[in-house]
């Protein structure tokens, strides 16, 4: 019997997958196997000796100590793409809101309230200062062209926009997502400079952080209007605050608002809406849930952000599973283990990430004490047998 502690609630269409039999689940599981999350933080949670997977329902880990997690052989997933149509409708949504002045504009009409007949001649009269440019012929930029950034692009090009992407990790498969008339570009800089609308969609890295800036922004149009519903750390508000008083640009729309940029004209804050739809929840949750399902019955990792993907069939009596350092001459020493345990290899897989690595050995014969002589070489974190 498998726990899976739930921190957040997650869509019953993710956890009815769950087997009853095999699997219990809930907010008050002690000591679990799996932790199903989407915006909890675990930075300071205590990470028990059972646990081996955790599912983030959606794209964004910041809420989770990886590092720690490596350290301990815990897989941490992600569900890539799961939310992204949600978040593409709602940066649609932004690149009208801020043209249009759509927000003052219905704030202003609250302000008729009580005036009778005369409503009609006042909107007539007030409404020229909340007139804004359509988005049809404009230039978009898009920094990072993955899940979301590609559904943005193809989208705003068939509005109308002249789009130019960057993303210098830009995948073959990411390159043919992409609609014939999308311009990419290399650097950020081509954006900043020629970009009417530009929309972030990149991730949160030391390179990344504060990408926008006063030195950035000086090289954009003073007309640029600027989308930001990736992360927050990529953006200097101070920097987008001087911006909109001094003229040195037209607007701001942010899903991720902090507090200076409450109430400053020229900003529409979003209070963190990008996934907020039942349809993206329920594509979160049942990634989320295959796979941490797919890691405990099978040993197979699908969507890690800490481990390399691997999936391996079992055609033999059980699947070893070793997560272990990336170091050289690692793979010699398990099967070398695995052989004098007098087991045949009938497959064998091993992938690393980074600093991190994981192998799989289908085998046949027995098993037993295989883990404990595998555990006990240097630089292995942890060994499963799935029988």
């Amino acid at each position: 019997m498998y726990n899976v502690l739930t921190l957040n609630k997650i869509a019953a269409c993710g956890t009815d997958l769950l087997d009853k039999s095999a699997y219990a689940f809930g907010e008050d599981m002690t000591n679990p196997d799996a932790i199903l999350v989407r915006s909890a933080s675990m930075h300071e949670m205590e990470l028990g000796d059972n646990l081996l997977a955790i599912a983030r329902a959606g794209a964004g880990v910041n809420n989770i100590p990886i590092d720690k997690c490596s350290e301990k052989g815990i897989v941490v997933f992600n569900t890539p793409g799961a939310n992204a149509n949600a978040v593409k409708e709602l940066v649609l949504a932004g690149l009208f809101l801020s043209s249009r002045k759509i927000v003052p504009a219905t704030e202003w009409i609250k302000t008729l309230k009580g005036k009778g007949d005369e409503v009609g001649k006042l909107v007539e009269k007030g409404k020229s200062q909340f007139a804004g440019p359509e988005i049809k012929g404009k230039k978009l930029g898009v920094i990072g062209l993955g899940a979301i950034g590609a559904l943005v692009a193809n989208a705003a090009a068939a509005l109308g926009m002249e789009v130019y992407g960057a993303d210098p990790f830009l995948s073959v498969d990411g390159a043919l997502r992409l609609s014939a008339g999308i311009h990419y570009v290399k650097s950020n800089k081509e954006i900043f400079e020629n970009c009417d609308y530009i929309t972030l969609h990149a991730p949160a890295t030391p390179e990344t952080k504060g990408m926008i800036n006063a030195e950035t922004i000086a090289t954009m149009k003073k007309s640029v209007r600027i989308l930001n519903f990736a992360r927050v750390d990529l953006v200097d508000s101070k920097a987008i605050i001087d911006a909109l008083a001094n003229g040195g640009m037209a607007a701001y729309v942010t899903d991720f608002v902090t507090d200076d940029l409450i109430g400053v004209e020229g900003v529409v804050a979003i209070p963190h809406l990008g996934a907020s739809t039942p349809e993206s929840e329920d594509n979160c949750a049942i990634m989320a849930v295959n796979e941490v399902k797919a890691y405990l019955e099978n040993g197979d990792i699908i969507n890690s952000v800490n481990l390399p993907n691997v999936q391996v069939a079992k055609t033999g009596d059980a699947k070893i599973c070793i997560i272990h350092k990336n170091v050289e001459g690692l793979i010699s020493k398990v099967t070398a283990v695995a052989a004098s345990a007098g087991v045949n290899i009938e497959n064998m897989l091993s992938r690393s990430k980074k600093d991190m690595a994981y192998t799989v050995l289908d085998i046949k014969g027995h098993s037993d004490g295989i883990a404990d002589k595998m555990t006990a070489i240097d630089d292995v974190i942890s060994v499963r047998v799935i029988k």
